[in-house]
């Protein structure tokens, strides 16, 4: 049967598990009260019994070599999901950092629930991957999935360069689009019948993320 880990309760993340009836999804127990998970039947509750994980202190074994790890902070049920496969350590860290240069930088993410618990979590994270080869794989960034692909290890003292996109800033006319600067949804006029972002009624919500327009930029 197919298992989904979920790392945290957010709705860009576990939006689409209703399509799943099938699957036994895996979640923090204390995540469960979460109004994103109301109504999902098939969850199974992850109490992390199976003790230390290196130097993370609470996890669970899910399958050979598949462990779910207690990082709460950006949510009070976060969890980091590492994958051990030919002496690499592949970790699917569920919005710890947004971009690959947070961690470099030592930064939070910008949404927590608990502070002090994001700030121990990203430590543990930080410490883990000095002592263990990790490829570092992020969800809001395209250097999640380059770090997959090249099975990049993650070497806090000499990140990747980080290459901006080109933009043109002398464009005079605006796209009229907007992005979400949480989770990345872009708000296009064109596909909601021609409606601008700015006519949308105040209590709006990112359909990704469920974050207000104030978390929107401009195009």
């Amino acid at each position: 049967m197919t298992k989904i880990l979920l790392t945290h309760r957010h709705n860009d993340h576990s939006g689409e598990l209703r399509s799943f009836p099938n699957a036994k999804i895996y979640v923090n127990a204390e995540e469960l009260d979460a109004a994103e998970l109301q109504g999902v039947e098939n969850i199974v509750p992850v109490n992390f019994t199976d003790g230390p994980y290196y130097n993370f202190p609470e996890s669970q074994k899910i399958a050979d070599g598949i462990f779910m790890i207690k990082a709460k902070g950006h949510t009070k049920g976060n969890s980091v999901i590492i994958i051990e496969n030919e002496g690499l350590f592949y970790m699917l860290h569920g919005d710890i950092t947004y971009v690959d240069e947070a961690l470099y930088n030592n930064k939070l993410s910008i949404v927590y629930d608990d502070l002090p618990a994001a700030r121990e979590t990203l430590d543990n994270v930080r410490e883990f991957i000095r002592s263990h080869p990790t490829v570092y794989c992020g969800t809001h960034t395209p250097q999640g999935y380059e770090n997959l692909e090249a099975k990049r290890v993650m070497d806090l003292d000499h990140p990747v360069e980080t290459i901006p996109a080109k933009v043109n800033f002398t464009k005079e006319e605006a796209s009229g689009k907007y992005v979400c600067s949480i989770c990345g949804y872009v708000y296009d006029p064109a596909e909601h019948d021609g409606v601008a972002f700015e006519d949308l009624p105040d209590n709006w919500k990112c359909p990704r993320c469920r974050q207000g327009k104030e978390r929107f930029n401009k195009a």
